[in-house]
C-alpha cells in the first residue's frame, strides 16, 4: 500500500491552482471561484522592474486620461435623487460644489445663504431643489451632476485634495477629468497603490466609508519575509492593536515562497493592513488594493483613470456590492 500523502499547507481563498486544477485540501471549489483567485494574480504584462520604474518615475510623467472609450464613460442623464422631494439646505449647498456639507452649515449660521430672498440661519432647514431659489452671497446655486471616477493609484502619490509639501496628489492625476469638484473616497497611503474612487456624491462617499456599512476591500501584500501558517491564523482569529481588536475576513498565500498574501478585510481604519502585519513582526514592502466595494482595477493600468459605468453606479447606490 502506498504511503499516505502528507496534508498540504493551509491554502486560502486566493491560492493559485496547482497543475491538476485543485484549490488544495482545505478549500472547496464551490466556495471560492477562479474569479476571486484572479484578484491577486500579478499582472503579467508588467515585470517587477518595469513596474518599480513606472512607480518611481510617475511624477515625471504627464497624467493621461483613461484608455476607455467615451462610450464607456459615464454621462449622467439621470439623477439618482428625487428632485421633487425636499432636502436639507446644507446638502443642497454641498451638492452645488461650492463647499463640503460641514462648511455649508457654517455658511448657514453665518447668514450668507438666502432662500427665495430670505436669509436662513437655522440648521436642518429643508428646501425644494426645483422650486426654491438659493443664493450663496450673490451666486445662484444649482446642483452639480454627479461624477464617479475610478483611479488605479500609483506609488509616490498622496490621497488628498491639497498637499502642503507640494507632493503629487491624486487630484493632480485627474485634474482634467471633469469640471465638477470631486474628491477621494477614503484614503490610500502614499506608497499604497490600487483602486481609489473619486466623486462629488457626498451621500455615496459616506455610505462607502462609514464603518457600519462594512464595505469589502481586498489587498495584495508583499512582505519582507515569508509568513508562517501560525501567523496567518493569528490574523484570522484576531489581534489587538492600540485602537482595538481587528481580524481579516480571508487571508491566503499567493506565491510559492509565502512572501505574498491576499487579504480580504472590511475595516477602514488608518493604515490598518500595514499595522496588522507590523504587530506580528512583518514589514509590508508593497501594498496594492485590488478591490474596493466591488470595484476592481481590471484593464486599468497604473496611474490611469476611467469613469464608472451607469450600471456600476446603480449597483453601488443599491448597496449590492458586499
Amino acid at each position: 500500500m502506498s504511503a499516505e500523502r502528507k496534508p498540504q499547507a493551509q491554502k486560502g481563498a486566493f491560492q493559485k491552482r496547482n497543475n491538476k486544477g485543485s484549490f488544495g485540501n482545505n478549500i472547496s471549489k464551490k466556495r471560492f471561484s477562479t474569479e476571486r483567485t484572479k484578484d491577486f494574480r500579478v499582472e503579467k504584462k508588467y515585470s517587477k522592474a518595469s513596474r518599480l520604474n513606472e512607480d518611481t518615475d510617475f511624477k515625471h510623467k504627464e497624467a493621461r486620461p483613461s484608455v476607455y472609450s467615451k462610450k464607456k464613460q459615464l454621462e449622467h442623464k439621470k439623477r439618482f435623487v428625487d428632485m421633487n422631494a425636499p432636502i436639507r439646505l446644507n446638502r443642497f449647498v454641498a451638492n452645488s460644489g461650492v463647499c463640503s456639507r460641514r462648511e455649508a452649515d457654517e455658511y448657514i449660521l453665518a447668514g450668507v445663504i438666502t432662500v427665495n430672498g430670505n436669509v436662513v440661519t437655522e440648521l436642518g432647514t429643508k428646501i425644494y431643489p426645483l422650486k426654491d431659489r438659493v443664493l450663496f452671497h450673490d451666486q445662484l446655486l444649482r446642483s452639480e451632476k454627479k461624477v464617479y471616477l475610478l483611479l488605479n493609484k500609483p506609488k509616490n502619490c498622496v490621497t488628498t485634495t491639497d498637499d502642503p509639501h507640494a507632493r503629487i496628489t491624486v487630484m493632480d492625476i485627474v485634474k482634467n477629468a471633469c469640471a465638477e469638484r470631486i474628491y477621494p473616497v477614503g484614503r490610500l497611503d502614499r506608497n499604497t497603490t490600487g483602486v481609489l474612487l473619486l466623486t462629488n456624491d457626498g451621500d455615496l462617499a459616506t455610505t462607502l466609508t462609514h464603518p457600519k456599512f462594512n464595505k469589502k476591500k481586498v489587498y495584495q501584500v508583499v512582505l519582507d519575509k515569508p509568513i508562517s501558517d501560525i501567523d496567518m491564523q493569528k490574523l484570522k482569529r484576531g489581534i489587538v492593536l492600540d485602537d482595538g481588536e481587528i481580524h481579516v475576513d480571508e487571508i491566503a498565500y499567493i506565491d510559492d515562497d509565502h512572501r505574498q498574501v491576499g487579504v480580504e478585510i472590511h475595516s477602514g481604519r488608518n493604515r490598518i493592513v500595514r499595522r496588522m502585519f507590523e504587530h506580528i513582526g512583518y514589514t509590508v514592502k508593497q501594498l496594492d488594493r485590488s478591490v474596493f466595494a466591488g470595484l476592481t482595477k481590471k484593464n486599468l493600468p497604473r496611474g490611469k483613470w476611467r469613469f464608472l459605468t451607469e450600471k456600476e453606479v446603480q449597483i453601488l447606490k443599491m448597496g449590492a456590492f458586499e
